[in-house]
């Protein structure tokens, strides 16, 4: 059996980086598609696939995933995994292509949904704004804001792994520590900071354009906004990242994962010494 990466949206299927890779299915909203059409087809790809992968924004409408657990649960599948992520569009897009990438690397169906809270920590994802007076996902100041009210003003803020924002020409943006290629979105500002400025201050290797995600207005509170993406392109780094963690069994789904939770049932990972209780208990025999 083979894993299916899945999507919510389109545009988070970025073009691949080789003829290995492969798509992503496209998951369609409960406007676009009825209930028994959407158990049809999620049923048909269990079938040829054998597991589901499905990623999808935290901010995702809460009727698509409503309909979401409802198909799961129509199906009474335990093969089908929910994944949200606190990542932009833009950066969720490149997690959503890393994923499609190790789907096809040997790893199984619960590595490859576990590995989704490690890769999101190499995926420093931000954006260039000419306002944060309605950005809520990424802690700002009374201060930052009255500057945003200032004509002319632009800010650099960085979401994830860890938030950052600085008001451009006033400081710079920590980087990533590590070798990257810069993916960049234009909306619509226009500025060659991010690819001028960015891109040399964290040591970019190359730099790739994209389309704005749909979602990337209203997740960045405005569409006067650059969104950027610094990951790691080697597939080799992302296969050795994901071979070196510790490979578990979960206790409740019994799907093997990384980490410290299952990817497919959320369950979290028991310490050794409750697992080891556990055990104890499952093999006593009548007293």
């Amino acid at each position: 059996m083979s894993t299916a990466i899945a999507v919510t949206s389109a545009d988070l299927v970025l073009p691949p980086t080789d003829q290995q890779t492969p798509t992503a299915a496209l998951l369609r909203s409960p406007d676009s598609q009825s209930l028994e059409e959407a158990v049809t087809d999620m049923r048909l790809l269990l079938e040829q696939r054998g597991y589901v992968v499905a990623v999808c924004s935290t901010g995702l409408r809460p009727a698509f995933e409503q309909r979401l657990r409802t198909v799961r649960s129509i199906l009474e599948s335990d093969r089908i995994a929910l994944l949200q992520s606190d990542l932009p569009p833009l950066g969720l897009a490149v997690l959503v292509r890393q994923l499609r990438q190790l789907s096809v690397c040997g790893f199984s169906a619960g590595v490859v949904a576990s590995a989704a809270r490690l890769l999101s920590h190499y995926v420093h994802a931000g954006a260039m704004l000419n306002s944060v007076a309605r950005l809520d996902r990424v802690p700002v100041s009374l201060r930052t804001h009255a500057k945003s009210w200032v004509p002319g003003s632009q800010f650099g803020v960085v979401a994830a792994p860890e938030a950052q924002l600085i008001k451009i020409g006033g400081g710079s943006l920590t980087g990533p520590p590590f070798a990257t290629h810069l993916l960049v979105a234009r909306g619509q500002l226009q500025s060659d900071w991010v690819t001028g400025t960015l891109a040399p201050e964290w040591k970019a290797q190359a730099v790739h354009e994209a389309g704005l995600p749909a979602d990337s207005p209203r997740w960045w509170g405005t569409g006067k906004l650059i969104e950027f993406a610094a990951y790691l392109p080697d597939i080799s780094i992302l296969y050795q990242l994901v071979s070196s963690v510790r490979r578990e069994k979960c206790h409740w789904c019994a799907m093997e994962f990384i980490g410290d939770r299952c990817g497919f049932c959320t369950a979290p990972l028991l310490s050794h010494e409750n697992q080891n209780q556990a055990s104890g208990v499952m093999n006593q025999g009548p007293s």
